[in-house]
């Protein structure tokens, strides 16, 4: 049931709003929305089960074959700490393309496709969010929603991309 909204996105905190313009796929997880740059976006694919890395963090859920490729799969919901998840037929793996690296994200749903205008966006919050503001690009207003826009290399940060990579490697 998407929909396709057009708006447009602003926002790095750190930059203004303006600076974050684009569009956005949206996923829930639990009851909150958020938002990734649809540019790092490479596909949507129902959840498939992984095959676990034994001694990685929990969030790490493990490895799929992607069409030949090895690709490491991490649940949002455990790296925001918002409790264990629960796999059902509206669980989505969002596959990525991070600075050339391939990763699965499991999350809750995915939404819709939006296009946020700079009056859209609002400066990131410095409390209160299940996850550290310094991942957040803006808070995106549309009608009555509130979307968390992530910025997702800025959240897998080198340290925990290193960490896949040697798990997957």
């Amino acid at each position: 049931m998407s929909q396709q909204h057009a708006l447009q996105v602003a926002g790095d905190s750190a930059r203004g709003p303006a600076a974050a313009s684009g569009e956005y796929l949206t996923f829930a997880l639990g009851t909150q929305q958020y938002g990734v740059d649809i540019l790092k976006v490479q596909e949507i694919r129902g959840y498939d089960d992984v095959t676990a890395i034994p001694n990685t963090p929990n969030f790490l859920k493990g490895v799929i074959n992607l069409r030949g490729t090895i690709v490491p799969v991490l649940d949002l919901r455990l790296k925001f700490n918002l409790g264990e998840a629960h796999y059902d037929g509206f669980t989505v793996m969002i596959i990525l393309n991070l600075a050339g690296r391939i990763v699965g994200v499991v999350v809750d749903s995915v939404s819709d496709v939006v296009n946020l205008a700079a009056e859209q966006v609002r400066a990131a919050p410095s409390l209160g969010s299940a996850i550290d503001a310094r991942y957040l690009v803006g808070v995106g207003i549309v009608e009555k929603r509130m979307i968390l826009l992530i910025d997702i290399e800025r959240l897998l940060g080198s340290e925990e991309l290193a960490m896949l990579d040697k798990a997957t490697g």
